[in-house]
């Protein structure tokens, strides 16, 4: 099935427009930009929105406006209003379990303890939508405790990180005409292949 709604979770507001909880709200917010499409609060999906057309029909792009762990009540509500089903939904997020630089797509599965998941599979009711993970790291270990983890993804990634994370992102947003058309196989190795340095820099041995 195509994928007809693609939501970004995040955090609103200022104060967390530039940490690594918001990474899938990067996604989607750059997404917009390069289809030159404007998200617009609406009231009734507790969300900004978007359309996107294209040749597989129209799709929306979400950006919940609740906090993180109410981001299913924008997903349930937009899903619900346009009759999307579960496996038409692709939601972006940032992943704790893979490293800055790592990203997967992949249908189904549990939350791992993100909230926004957990959120969104309790008002869904299913597990079935896909998503888009985007590496951020873990802090320290994977014995850190939940606060520790709670601050790590509520501050901005480092400069070397960011870089990553936005390298990621640009391979996902390349991705996004095979995923809109239903080419899943294709847009998960275009996905997952790390692009090659440039041949003078493959060759510079102090690189």
């Amino acid at each position: 099935m195509p994928i007809k709604l693609i939501v970004g979770l995040g955090n609103p507001g200022k104060k967390y427009d530039n940490t690594r909880h918001n990474a899938g709200f990067w996604l989607v917010e750059r997404l917009a930009a390069q289809h030159r499409i404007t998200l617009r609060k609406d009231a009734k999906f507790h969300a900004l929105a978007g359309r996107l057309d294209n040749a597989s029909g129209p799709a929306w792009l979400l950006l919940p406006q609740t906090w993180m762990n109410e981001s299913g009540t924008a997903v349930a509500a937009l899903a619900q209003f346009h009759k999307i089903a579960a496996d038409e939904i692709l939601v972006a997020h940032d992943e704790l379990d893979l490293p800055p630089g790592g990203v997967k797509i992949k249908q189904g599965g549990g939350h791992a303890g993100h909230n926004g998941l957990r959120d969104i599979i309790a008002k869904l009711g299913t597990t079935d939508f896909w998503r888009l993970r985007i590496g951020i790291g873990h802090p320290r270990d994977v014995a850190a405790t939940e606060q520790e983890v709670a601050d790590f993804v509520l501050h901005p990634p480092r400069k070397e990180e960011l870089a990553l994370i936005e390298a990621v992102i640009d391979r996902g947003i390349a991705a996004f005409d095979l995923i809109l058309e239903d080419k899943m196989a294709a847009a998960m190795h275009k996905l997952h292949t790390k692009p090659k340095p440039p041949a003078s820099e493959a060759s510079n041995p102090a690189t």
